[in-house]
């Protein structure tokens, strides 16, 4: 394991992170804020509104707003600090929009409990606080030369507008750090691939009183397609295929004319996503009169644990310094944009955001305490990263 020396420009650990103590009450300020700008990805004025929150909170924190980004009509921020001579970057990698609808907020506000322990709120925990917690950890730095940062608005539906942008920072970077929120306070060291896939089928209608012998049923057809999709999974080889929404039909009375349902892989090889995406594809009906169309395909490859093994020893030490509990690291189902900049040759370490619980559900929550303490580690690991030989530009890759 290569030893990092911390850069002796940055302010000591223990300054470092009361400094950031400090800074609590002002951090959940920031964070109801963010989580008020309502970001659901699939709206694009709501998600261009919460970037320019983003910028506003920046300029209070780092005193850069950043540059808005626009791609196909969506708005994301970055901000970029030339790297010393002879220096690469470390990227840092969040998005802003979130899976909740507009008008979540209106039966579920922001909210912190009695104690001041847990802050909730749609969006809270993936991840608005590891933005806030990003911007704080930047403002503690002895200076930001050599970061880039990337803030996108399409992370939740597969990065269609940033993937272009998050891979090519990775091609140049380092290294690159990801805000997602940890697993109860466990780093990210490794994430399978995601595919996301559709079956529509088309039948024939007729009246399923009168004459269902002239119909072509696509339920039926969907179903019995449905009942093989079971064989292509394997589970042991980490790979899930997971029929998840379907519908069919247009009035109880007649035969379905459409069926489709939406697929969910999961894989933890990149061979896995090329078989899986082969036998989808061969899927055929056997109902006479219907027929199949797969769309869809592999999103996110696998970020393999061989991608973090180096940057977790990093953060491992950089948590001891600082006095913090030590870290876990873990493999997860869910994919992130940090399965891109592994992907491209990029050491990446994710789940650097948040601490709490409940991504995607109801009752998403933050742990407070734990902001400043995320803020303050992700700071060492850059100040760690910026002055070893990871960042030199013949280091590691």
């Amino acid at each position: 394991m290569m030893t990092l020396v911390p850069d002796s420009a940055a302010p000591p650990v223990t300054t470092l992170l009361a400094s950031l103590r400090s800074r609590t009450a002002v951090m959940v300020d920031q964070l109801a804020a963010l989580v008020n700008a309502e970001t659901p990805s699939s709206d694009l004025p709501a998600c261009a509104a919460g970037i320019e929150v983003v910028r506003q909170i920046a300029a209070a924190v780092i005193s850069d707003p950043g540059e808005t980004v626009v791609v196909a009509g969506r708005r994301h921020v970055r901000w970029r600090w030339p790297a010393p001579p002879g220096r690469r970057p470390i990227a840092v990698v969040g998005h802003v929009d979130t899976v909740w609808p507009l008008g979540t907020l209106t039966r579920w506000p922001f909210g912190v409990d009695d104690a001041a322990v847990t802050a909730t709120g749609p969006g809270c925990f993936d991840m608005k606080a590891g933005i806030v917690q990003l911007l704080h950890a930047v403002s503690v730095l002895s200076d930001p030369a050599g970061l880039e940062i990337l803030i996108t608005s399409d992370e939740e539906v597969g990065s269609p507008t940033s993937r272009q942008l998050i891979e090519d920072t990775g091609r140049a970077a380092a290294a690159a750090l990801i805000l997602e929120p940890s697993r109860g306070g466990a780093l990210k060291t490794g994430r399978k691939g995601t595919g996301f896939y559709r079956l529509d089928v088309v039948g024939r209608a007729a009246h399923a009183g009168l004459e269902p012998e002239k119909g072509a049923n696509a339920l039926v057809a969907l179903a019995e397609v449905i009942g093989r999709i079971g064989a292509i999974a394997r589970p042991a080889a980490g790979t899930t295929v997971t029929p998840t929404l379907a519908a069919a039909g247009t009035a109880a009375n007649v035969v379905p004319a459409g069926a489709h349902v939406e697929i969910d892989v999961r894989v933890s090889e990149s061979l896995e996503a090329d078989r899986v995406d082969r036998e989808l594809r061969a899927l055929a009906t056997t109902v006479p009169g219907t027929t199949l169309t797969v769309s869809g395909r592999p999103n996110r490859p696998p970020m393999p644990l061989t991608a973090s093994a180096v940057l977790f020893e990093v953060a491992k030490e950089a948590a001891a310094c600082l006095g913090l509990p030590a870290l876990d690291g873990v493999f997860v189902g869910g994919g992130s944009d940090g399965n891109f900049t592994a992907a491209v040759g990029c050491p990446t370490l994710d789940g650097l955001g948040a601490v709490g619980g409940g991504a995607h559900a109801e009752g998403e929550h933050v742990r407070i305490d734990a902001m400043p303490q995320r803020a303050a580690l992700l700071a060492a690991i850059i100040e760690r990263l910026r002055s070893g030989p990871y960042g030199s530009a013949d280091g590691p890759r």
